[in-house]
C-alpha cells in the first residue's frame, strides 16, 4: 500500500509520498514513488503514484518516453494547461491497462493505478489533479484544497483539522508530516522515507526537495512535539459530566 497527498494553497503546492512497497506481512521493500517533470520558466508537474507498482512504474515509463519521442501527440512537454496533462496522463493509463489487461485476461489480479499530480505551468496558476484506476479525475478547489490516495484514513483528521485555504506552505508542510506521522502509526503498509516537495507559486522551478529518512532529526522533534502536545491538551479536557 502507499500514503500520497498533495495540498493546493494560495502559496503554491505540497507534495509529499511514502516510499513503502510491500507484496505480503513479511516481503517489504523500498521505491520513490514521486516524478518530478521540470522545465526552468515554463513547468513544473510533479507526479505522485499509488497501486500496483508494475503498473504505475509502466506509466510513468510511458509517460516519459512519449515526452521523449515528441511525435506529435499530446505529452507532459507539450500540454498547454495542467488540464491538458491530466489528459495525457489518463491516455497513458488506458494504454497500459490495455495492454496488462489482454496478457493477464482471466487471471485474479485487477489493474490498479491512480496518480495525485499538480504543478504549474507559464501562464495558468497552479492546479492540482487526482486519477483513478478508471482514468477519470477531479481538480482540487479552493472548497476541497487537499487530495489524497492510498492509506488515506489515518492521516486525514489532522488535515481536516488544520488545512484551511489560507494555509501557509509552511504550516501545510508541518501538518503534512504529522498526517505522515498518524498514518505510519496506524498502518505498516506506509512507511519512511517520505519524499517531500514544496513547489511555490510563480517560481516554475523546484527550490524546496527533500527526503526524510529514519532517524530525520526534524521529524523526529516534530513527532515527539506534537504527541506531547496532544496527551497535554487531553490531560486539560474537562471531565464527563454524569
Amino acid at each position: 500500500m502507499t500514503y500520497c497527498v498533495g495540498l493546493l494553497l494560495p502559496g503554491g503546492i505540497v507534495f509529499a509520498s511514502d516510499s513503502r512497497t510491500n507484496a505480503g506481512v513479511d516481503n517489504f521493500s523500498q521505491f520513490c514513488k514521486m516524478t518530478v517533470f521540470e522545465r526552468p520558466g515554463d513547468r513544473v508537474i510533479v507526479l505522485l503514484s499509488s497501486g500496483a507498482l508494475a503498473g504505475t512504474q509502466a506509466i510513468v515509463s510511458v509517460l516519459k518516453q512519449r515526452g521523449a519521442e515528441n511525435d506529435g501527440r499530446p505529452n507532459i512537454w507539450t500540454a498547454r494547461t495542467m488540464f491538458d496533462v491530466a489528459g495525457v496522463v489518463s491516455d497513458a493509463t488506458r494504454e497500459v491497462e490495455r495492454r496488462d489487461a489482454a496478457a493477464g485476461k482471466g487471471g485474479q489480479l485487477v489493474f490498479n493505478a491512480s496518480f495525485i499530480f499538480g504543478g504549474q505551468i507559464a501562464g495558468e496558476p497552479p492546479r492540482l489533479f487526482r486519477t483513478y484506476a478508471e482514468t477519470n479525475f477531479i481538480e482540487a478547489e479552493q472548497d476541497s484544497p487537499f487530495l489524497q490516495t492510498g492509506e488515506t484514513k489515518y492521516g486525514k483528521p489532522i488535515l481536516d483539522r488544520v488545512i484551511t485555504r489560507t494555509t501557509s506552505l509552511s504550516d501545510a508542510t508541518k501538518c503534512v508530516l504529522l498526517s505522515f506521522d498518524s498514518t505510519m502509526r496506524s498502518n505498516l503498509s506506509v512507511g519512511l522515507p517520505i519524499d517531500l516537495l514544496c513547489y511555490e507559486q510563480g517560481s516554475l522551478r523546484v527550490t524546496r526537495r527533500r527526503r526524510v529518512e529514519q532517524g530525520d532529526a526534524y521529524f523526529t522533534a516534530l513527532r515527539g512535539a506534537w504527541s506531547e502536545g496532544v496527551r497535554d491538551v487531553f490531560t486539560r479536557l474537562p471531565e464527563p459530566a454524569w
